[in-house]
């Protein structure tokens, strides 16, 4: 059963969008008036969903959003009012998974919840991604200059001074990334 941290200025909308969600199969796990204690609340209550139901999202919301996409993303539903497309930008920047521009009948829940999950399941994938070649195209760098060092100072060519690094990760079990590290730290050190 997925646990759904409501955040509700009203008090009664919150009461409708509990027992809609309730009535869904999902569990309220808590329901704040704003936003402000956001990132603490989510430590605690550790909720698999976040619904924020509001007017307006105030730029602190969308800051507060922003922050915890980063340290502690969750999927993130939005229901506003608010249709301006700038608004709606700044939502989305903000780590909202589905940005609903109109009241929400509480037999519609189930159905959005879904599909907030799929989008930020796929948003993650392609972060996790992101991040893999950002790390990788690191690495290929640190080894190409690692390689040029060993190059110039051993008079390796390109293979050589490749395989050499190679073997020296596996007699010391690391990765090569690290292996050229090393050697570009100590080139440092000595030059």
């Amino acid at each position: 059963m997925l646990k759904i941290l409501v955040v509700d200025e009203s008090r009664e909308r919150a009461s409708e969008i509990g027992v809609g969600l309730i009535r869904a199969g999902y569990q309220v796990a808590a329901v704040l008036p704003s936003a402000i204690d956001l990132a603490m609340q989510v430590e605690s209550v550790a909720p698999d969903v976040i619904l924020i139901d509001t007017e307006s999202p105030s730029r602190d919301t969308l800051e507060h959003l922003a922050t915890l996409n980063r340290a502690n993303p969750r999927p993130v539903l939005l229901f506003s009012r608010e249709r301006d497309a700038a608004v709606i930008r700044s939502a989305l920047r903000a780590g909202v998974a589905a940005y609903v521009a109109e009241t929400v009948a509480p037999e519609k829940l189930a159905s959005i919840v879904e599909v907030a999950l799929v989008q930020f399941e796929q948003f993650q994938k392609l972060r996790q991604e992101r991040d893999d070649a950002s790390r990788k195209l690191a690495e290929r760098v640190v080894i190409e200059r690692a390689k040029g060092i060993l190059m110039k100072t051993k008079g390796m060519d390109e293979d050589v001074a490749y395989h050499a690094l190679r073997k020296l990760a596996m007699e010391r079990g690391k990765r090569i990334a690290d292996v050229a590290q090393g050697v570009l730290d100590s080139a440092t050190l000595l030059l």
